[in-house]
């Protein structure tokens, strides 16, 4: 039983929990970037190159198509596939710098927020305390 309470005692840290919902609105997010990559920037890339910007792909040796349509023995190389991750990437880590960009702008504003007046100091203290102790 104990090592049960150590585990969540470990699992139930603020930053092992932090890094878990991390994780999860990570994944979250990275599917609308992919969605808005492949539903808006690659419609708009592929118009340069009048087909699917997804499916642009360099054929080494061309496949042989059978009855049904379908190729097979094709040999390309897929770029079009390889530039939408490189923008989804970009896209995510551009985001993901801002966010830190604006949480470490808060810690900061917290560091340089004034520091409460300081009280009297002892021997302000101990001056009124005297002051005091002579007028009775």
């Amino acid at each position: 039983m104990g090592m049960l309470k150590e585990f969540k005692d470990f699992a139930m840290k603020g930053n092992l929990v932090d890094i878990a919902v991390g994780f999860v609105m990570g994944a979250a997010f990275n599917k609308v970037v992919a969605s808005f990559t492949g539903g808006i920037v690659s419609p708009l890339i592929g118009l340069l190159f009048n087909a699917d910007f997804k499916d642009l792909k360099y054929v080494i040796k061309e496949g042989v198509a059978d009855a049904s349509g379908k190729v097979s023995g094709e040999v390309a190389v897929l770029y079009g596939e390889f530039i939408t991750n490189v923008i989804d990437f970009i896209i995510v880590a551009f985001v993901m710098f801002m966010i830190v960009k604006g949480v470490n702008a808060m810690k900061k504003k917290e560091e340089e927020a004034p520091a409460p007046p300081a009280g009297p100091t002892q021997e302000e203290l101990l001056a009124e305390i005297r002051d005091l102790l002579k007028k009775n």
